[in-house]
């Protein structure tokens, strides 16, 4: 038998992933940019200089090395972000956001608020997200 715990947990990762599998849909069909490469935008836009280093973007999205230069490379296609070497470490690449990077993240953000708002709506976020956990922050 699981725990009151191991269950809300269950849900809490249910809700996640549902709302998650949601926001990507949007964000594909609306703006052909994947949640991941919009997460990527969206760190970028807040971060000094609109960019950072590949290590930290991937930290940032918990992703692997790989999968993060994989998209990086597909954001720097689109035109919406470029690669920049560190001038005082050679090995050092920063992804910098471009201003078409931050037009398109602008485009988009209207759209992605939209959907989380009824994805939360749709599969009880809503009231995980009224809880103490937000206010505390």
């Amino acid at each position: 038998m699981m725990s009151k715990r191991s269950d809300a947990w269950l849900k809490l990762i249910q809700v996640v992933a549902n709302v998650e599998a949601d926001l990507g849909k949007v964000l594909q069909a609306q703006h052909g940019l994947g949640l991941s490469e919009y997460r990527a935008l969206e760190i970028l836009a807040r971060s000094q200089d609109s960019e950072l280093r590949m290590q930290e973007l991937a930290a940032h999205l918990r992703l692997n090395q790989s999968s993060v230069s994989r998209m990086v490379e597909r954001l720097e296609r689109a035109g919406l972000t470029v690669r920049d070497l560190c001038p005082d470490d050679k090995r050092g690449v920063y992804t910098v956001l471009t201003e078409k990077g931050r037009a398109s993240l602008g485009s988009a953000l209207p759209d992605y608020e939209q959907a989380l708002e009824a994805a939360l709506k749709a599969h009880g976020g809503e009231k995980l997200l009224s809880t103490n956990f937000v206010k505390a922050r």
